[in-house]
């Protein structure tokens, strides 16, 4: 018994850098999750300068954060930071799909797979608010191109049949999507019709003038 205290001191020490390590990646997370927030909010805007810049700002967080919890595998797949990551990827695809840019990797970005899955499901969510702006502005040619991206994620995401331990909760992201897809879907079908019937008495108007 006459180390025990020794002992102690050492996981005292060792309790002290590891919880300063979660409290700095909490901040962070924080940080990260305004900073996609704010990037996925100015992509809606097409300010793609802007957007780019706090994505930018966001990697590097991401970075440090990762960087920081590699000798802490624990608080790396902590739910806090999975989220922000999720955000990250969230942010990066929804930039790219307005952006009409290829979709970003989950190795370049540097976020675990089951992050980076429900970060799609998540952008296609995002997807439904831009497609209903387009229909609000009559551009239903491109809410159409939005609307069967937001299929095609569906169609994919389906596919992932793994348990919620592996995918991170991702059957239920799916659902979402199924969700935010089918309403999408009606509410382009609406507006096609309006579009076509407001064509057609136009068509009548200038034929009996």
């Amino acid at each position: 018994m006459n180390n025990l205290q020794s002992i102690v001191d050492r996981i005292r020490t060792e309790f002290d850098i590891k919880n300063s390590a979660r409290d700095q990646a909490l901040k962070r997370s924080r940080e990260l999750i305004r900073y996609c927030s704010l990037s996925i909010r100015a992509s809606h805007r097409h300010d793609f300068e802007q957007a780019s810049e706090l994505l930018e700002q966001a990697r590097v967080l991401a970075g440090e954060m990762t960087t920081d919890l590699q000798p802490y595998p624990d608080l790396y797949h902590a739910g806090y930071t999975r989220d922000s990551l999720k955000e990250l990827a969230e942010a990066h695809i929804v930039y790219a799909l307005i952006h009409h840019d290829p979709l970003p990797e989950p190795d370049e970005l540097d976020i675990p797979y089951s992050a980076y899955l429900g970060g799609l499901a998540e952008a296609a969510g995002e997807m439904r608010r831009f497609s209903l702006d387009l229909m609000r502005q009559d551009n239903l040619e491109e809410a159409e191109a939005l609307f069967l991206t937001m299929d095609d994620i569906y169609s994919v995401l389906v596919t992932i049949d793994f348990p919620d331990a592996i995918t991170g909760g991702l059957r239920r992201q799916t659902d979402m999507v199924r969700g935010v897809t089918e309403r999408t879907r009606g509410d382009l079908t609406v507006a096609m019709r309006q579009r076509k019937l407001e064509r057609a008495l136009r068509n009548l108007e200038e034929r009996t003038q």
